[in-house]
């Protein structure tokens, strides 16, 4: 009874530290997408009032922020070549 009670903590405490693990990496994942599509958007904020003089403009969705936050420079060539 004592072993069975014991492996059942076991197993418990295995479960719980994955499921934390996961989480933890989740969230993780998650501020870093949320803040890399946070400097995206500023950044297509700039990019849209100098582009304004010259007639171009990105819009601004989740989308277009995150791949300026994740890929920086090369995202919004990549933006203005096929947007």
């Amino acid at each position: 009874m004592i072993l069975t009670c014991l492996a059942a903590l076991a197993v418990g405490a295995v479960i719980l530290w994955l499921l934390f693990v996961i989480l933890k990496f989740s969230v993780k994942l998650l501020w870093k997408l949320l803040f890399n599509s946070v400097v995206g958007v500023l950044i297509l904020l700039v990019v849209n009032l100098v582009g304004g003089i010259f007639g171009l403009a990105i819009p601004i969705t989740f989308l277009t922020a995150l791949v300026v936050g994740v890929l920086g420079i090369p995202g919004i060539i990549l933006l203005l070549l096929f947007l």
